[in-house]
């Protein structure tokens, strides 16, 4: 099959399978009249490619499992070089959820603390002759023909 065909079977771009081509991922054979010839192995060797990168693997990440293609191998995961890119993916993942477990934490805790920061203003507008609120979450009472009745602020 011809470079377009195999872009449109793998949904992905001759651009990209050029790239892939120049980074050495893809075989660059070309027939007698000068085309890009690929066969049912290359479109493996795509759908590989494009399953881990859909994973968050870098096109570097994703040699291992091509070359174990190449090899002759039925899956691109049958290698050792694949099970330890696997092994420091998962190492990787593991990390960032940690940080993100973290920032989740934290903005929960800001979440709190705004919570209860609000509830005092809102606690202390209640108090008459308190502070009057300044902010849209206590909206203030508008007379009809009042500016603020259109634009939902008062003047001063």
């Amino acid at each position: 099959m011809r470079i377009g065909e195999l872009a449109e079977r793998a949904g992905t771009t001759t651009r990209t399978l050029r790239y892939y081509e120049s980074r050495g991922l893809l075989p660059a054979r070309r027939g007698d009249n000068g085309y890009r010839t690929y066969d049912e192995d290359d479109l493996r060797l795509l759908r590989q490619i494009r399953t881990l990168q859909d994973f968050g693997f870098d096109l570097e990440e994703t040699r291992p499992f091509v070359e174990c293609l190449r090899a002759g191998h039925p899956q691109g995961d049958a290698c050792p070089a694949s099970l330890a890119v696997y092994r420091r993916k998962l190492g990787e993942l593991d990390t960032l959820i940690d940080e993100l477990r973290s920032v989740r934490a934290q903005v929960g805790e800001q979440l709190t603390r705004a919570e209860r920061a609000m509830d005092e203003l809102a606690a202390e507008a209640a108090v008459p002759g308190g502070p009057e609120p300044a902010c849209a979450v206590f909206p203030r009472e508008t007379a009809p023909g009042d500016p603020a009745e259109k634009t939902g602020r008062r003047t001063r």
